[in-house]
């Protein structure tokens, strides 16, 4: 069957987001937090939680669908538990799109909140030898993410000659958008030295090439188009979504150099919103370690496999760069509660308003959000986001 991609783009918009008290936050409990980003966000489109009939969450730690519907009072009439690690809440507003031209709901609320950092009513760690990672790749040493991650990062610099100084390179250019955001939680400026002589976490990552681990919970609102006109704020079209997943296991990974799922997704978000890749203004692009976005770079195909540490090096990616990427300071500067998906797009969302005071990228009509989930690099999530109702 032949799909018109361009059918979907621009049906839907983002009329309202918010975001919840971040860093570390041991005095209130993960629905708490939640609430308060629902709450910020419905204020942000003008609307009420009565007007929501569509929910979408797939957090830990008491964030399920029913716990939700429990504390706020929702009853949905549609419901989305989609859980793929981080970048959940991306793939959820493609979702929600498709709930909202079809009917099934009229106002649809995507949630997320989780105590990462003070562990307030979240579960524990726990692994097992029954899982295909429990038995294939921990007794290798590799284990949780930034193991993961590192082993694909020392490939791409053994293929193509990647160095530790180009990875830091975006370490200090988030730092830079930080710096401008006062709600940052590391917002001190760094040299690529700070970064290279910080402690060594995992080969080869230092500790400022890592995310945030924080307290924080964010929330988008989606309706129609039309209905969106007609709120509190401006509308951000929903103009591509693409979703995708590639493998389990980071060893099992095709080219640990190349990231096939976010290349996958590129087939498709760019033709549905009907632009080219030169038209995006600023990215939001998943920054758990200091290698996700350049992969991402690539694999969205910004730049060749193999050049994404020259296309960020001299500051490309920071404040005047010829790609704004993570304006907000991203998961390694802003914050990071574990799963991170739905602070991009909040961000995105932001910037095309003109909302974001003291770090606005000027002129502003198109963003590109990414993001990663469980099977590290493996599932993945984008979006085009516009303030344009046409191109």
């Amino acid at each position: 069957m032949t799909v018109n991609y361009q059918d979907f783009s621009r049906k839907v918009a983002i009329a309202g987001i918010g975001e919840s008290n971040i860093g570390f936050v041991p005095n209130r409990n993960v629905m708490e937090l939640a609430t308060e980003a629902a709450i910020e966000a419905l204020d942000d489109a003008g609307l009420a939680v009565s007007d929501v009939d569509g929910l979408f969450t797939g957090g830990p730690g008491g964030n399920s669908l029913v716990s939700v519907t429990e504390y706020l009072g929702i009853k949905p009439r549609y419901i989305d538990s989609t859980n793929v690690g981080g970048t959940s809440y991306i793939i959820h507003v493609g979702h929600a799109m498709l709930a909202l031209m079809t009917g099934m709901c009229d106002v649809a609320m995507i949630f997320h909140g989780e105590m990462a950092r003070s562990r307030v009513g979240m579960p524990g760690f726990a692994s097992s030898d029954a899982t295909y990672s429990g038995q294939f790749d921990t007794p290798f040493g590799v284990g949780g993410a930034i193991t993961q991650v590192a082993m694909a990062a020392l490939r791409h610099m053994h293929e193509y000659g990647t160095t530790r100084e180009q990875l830091a390179e975006i370490c200090v250019s988030t730092r830079k958008w930080a710096n401008l955001n006062p709600r940052a939680l590391m917002s001190d400026l760094i040299s690529v030295e700070d970064v290279l002589e910080s402690r060594m976490i995992a080969w080869p990552f230092n500790f400022y090439m890592c995310c945030l681990v924080t307290d924080a919970a964010g929330c988008v609102i989606l309706t129609t188009a039309e209905r969106a006109k007609s709120l509190k704020k401006p509308p951000v079209y929903v103009a591509g979504t693409a979703e995708s997943a590639a493998h389990n296991m980071v060893s099992q990974m095709e080219d640990m150099t190349h990231w096939a799922a976010a290349a996958q997704n590129a087939e498709t978000v760019f033709p549905m919103a009907n632009i080219e890749r030169s038209d995006i203004d600023l990215a939001e692009l998943y920054d758990a370690f200091a290698y996700n976005p350049l992969l991402a770079i690539e694999g969205l195909g910004f730049s060749k496999v193999g050049e994404g540490g020259d296309f960020v090096s001299n500051g490309g990616t920071a404040p005047g760069g010829h790609f704004p990427m993570n304006t907000h300071g991203g998961g390694l500067s802003y914050t990071h509660p574990g799963p991170y998906g739905i602070f991009p797009v909040i961000e995105a969302v932001r910037q095309l308003r003109g909302e974001a005071t003291g770090r606005q990228v000027e002129d502003a009509h198109h963003a590109i959000v990414n993001g990663m989930g469980v099977g590290f690099m493996s599932t993945c999530g984008t979006l085009v986001l516009s303030d344009l109702e046409q191109v």
